[in-house]
């Protein structure tokens, strides 16, 4: 196809308005004409003609290297190849109409021969509403990813062209995200400080009442308390957008994801520690919980049930802290797959809460989805729940919602697992034992199997696990009367010559103070063995005697 390079003057009849072109007086001048090029391309499917023009080069040589560049493109597809030759031929002629830059060949080719748009136009927002699209995961797991990309992505980094991102406009985006939060925790700051200014001005008085109405107006414009984006969500954000990408990846879409090698500060999990006398003690003092996971001791969780073994929901802790279910596999656990006779239950499902409406889900991991063994006392209390539970589907008769739950509403609906939760709070506050969360049981459920030396394969198992390796790094809290018996064996393995002259000097102080006492034993003793004293008065006695029966002269 014909293409070519030619000079251009644009000067206009100053009377007529029309380009004078060849005949402009200035047009010999090296410097006042322009260069252009234009490149036929193949005809649109009608028969009408199309091209590739472009002008306003300075100089011959920059005009012919686009001409090069538009033909090198040109010759990407195969002369037997019609459709990759419309392909190209609308991409130029698109890229002619819009003025935009030359594509490069490289990456045009592989465009073409991964069957992609051959313009890389496609915005990272575009993208990721595409990728959001087609997921087809729990609706609180799809939610949790349009909130990371309404909220946080497409605010700083939609607008960027997805094939042009890279690792440091990612690095700017969570820097943008960390300011934010020292705004908002400045923005809070005034509020609280406001609010508390305003408690200080007395109700009373017309002077006090103007200057509290105009404190509240003045509270009013501030911005409303808000939280900040902590590590874990920045970490969440991050993983999101790692996904999205890595799945334009796999549809040969781009071939880098930035994503993957941007670093942000790691997230520290919370230490669980156990409720020793010493911190209950000082949260009896200060009111501060050591840290956010706190185990009770096995004497703290047998107070509790105690506390609650009259609680129409007495069953449900009772599971929970002898074996270990989730909150929301608790609370949709049916009957149907709980067999008292075998000692077994078998979750299957569970309540999911999704903002405030609860659904019922299938297990989040294959893993989860697991057979429970359950102990004797475990299976009578959950017998005695069924009769309780069949007196009340009696008392409600018709009105009985029949869900086939093994815990459930006092009329046999689904429990919400957020009242759950405040039910729970309620009666560890009522039972004035140490605060701990109720996923907090089920980590104590973990505790006291791995104290009781179970093995931590079954224990991973019991507890729906993946790997023995989140048992140990997640649920692995030692009981101080176990970590005392953990090391002292430990000790006793190692030979230390200090050790050995210890007890040796101590075997030999033993052994001289015993010899003390014998000897001093012996000292008080005559030849015979008995004491001196009690030898003193035999022979005294004797004496007497022999002189009362001495004959007289």
């Amino acid at each position: 196809m014909k293409g070519s390079t030619y000079r251009r003057c644009s000067c206009r009849d100053p009377k007529t308005g029309k380009e004078l072109g060849n005949s402009c007086p200035k047009r010999n001048s090296s410097n006042h004409c322009t260069y252009s090029v234009r490149q036929e391309l193949s005809p649109r499917e009608d028969g009408s003609r199309r091209s590739f023009a472009r002008g306003g080069y300075v100089s011959l040589k920059a005009a012919q290297a686009d001409l090069d560049h538009v033909r090198a493109l040109l010759g990407l597809a195969d002369s037997d190849d019609p459709e990759g030759t419309e392909l190209i031929a609308e991409m130029l002629a698109e890229v002619s109409r819009e003025r935009s830059p030359l594509p490069e060949v490289e990456e045009t080719r592989r465009r073409l021969n991964a069957g992609q748009d051959l313009i890389g136009s496609l915005t990272v927002a575009e993208w990721l509403d595409r990728w959001l699209a087609c997921k087809r995961i729990r609706k609180s797991g799809l939610n949790r990813y349009e909130t990371d990309i309404r909220v946080h992505l497409k605010p700083r980094i939609g607008n960027r062209r997805l094939d042009r991102l890279r690792v440091s406009h990612l690095s700017e985006m969570f820097t943008d995200i960390r300011d934010a939060n020292a705004q908002i925790l400045e923005d809070n700051a005034q509020r609280r400080a406001a609010i508390d200014e305003l408690a200080t001005v007395p109700w009373k008085g017309a002077q006090n009442r103007a200057r509290r109405k105009a404190m509240k107006a003045a509270i009013d414009e501030l911005p409303p308390f808000r939280r900040i984006t902590g590590p874990a969500t920045r970490q969440h954000v991050k993983a999101t957008l790692r996904a999205a990408l890595n799945d334009a990846i796999g549809q040969q879409i781009i071939t880098f994801n930035p994503a993957a090698h941007v670093e942000i500060d790691p997230v520290r999990k919370p230490k669980a520690l156990v409720w020793t006398d010493e911190r209950v003690a000082k949260w009896e003092q200060t009111g501060e919980k050591p840290s956010p996971v706190m185990v009770w001791t096995p004497q703290q969780t047998g107070a509790f049930l105690d506390f609650v073994a009259e609680e129409r929901l007495y069953a449900m802790w009772h599971l929970i802290a002898f074996r270990g279910l989730r909150r929301g596999e608790a609370c949709g656990q049916p009957w149907s797959e709980t067999n008292l006779d075998t000692h077994f239950l078998t979750v299957s499902s569970q309540l999911v809460q999704d903002g405030w409406e609860v659904e019922a889900s299938d297990p989040k991991t294959d893993s989860g989805s697991r057979v429970v063994a359950l102990d004797d006392d475990t299976v009578d209390v959950l017998k005695h729940h069924r009769e309780r539970q069949d007196k009340a589907r009696e008392t409600w008769g018709t009105a009985w919602v029949e869900t086939g739950h093994v815990f459930t509403q006092e009329d046999g609906s689904w429990l919400h697992p957020g009242k759950v939760t405040d039910l729970f709070e309620r009666l560890v506050a009522a039972s004035g034992l140490p605060p701990i969360r109720l996923h907090d049981l089920r980590h104590g459920a973990a505790t006291l199997m791995l104290a009781a030396d179970i093995d931590i394969k079954i224990v991973s198992d019991t507890l729906g696990h993946s790997d023995t390796r989140i048992t140990r790094d997640i649920y692995q809290s030692v009981l101080p009367h176990v970590g005392k018996s953990a090391a002292e064996a430990t000790a006793k393995l190692v030979p230390l010559q200090r050790k050995a002259e210890a007890e040796k000097a101590a075997r030999k102080a033993a052994k001289k103070a015993k010899a003390r006492k014998s000897a001093a034993k012996e000292g008080s003793a005559g030849k015979d063995g008995k004491p001196k004293k009690d030898k003193a008065k035999a022979q005294a006695k004797t004496a007497k005697k022999s002189t009362r029966h001495k004959p007289k002269k």
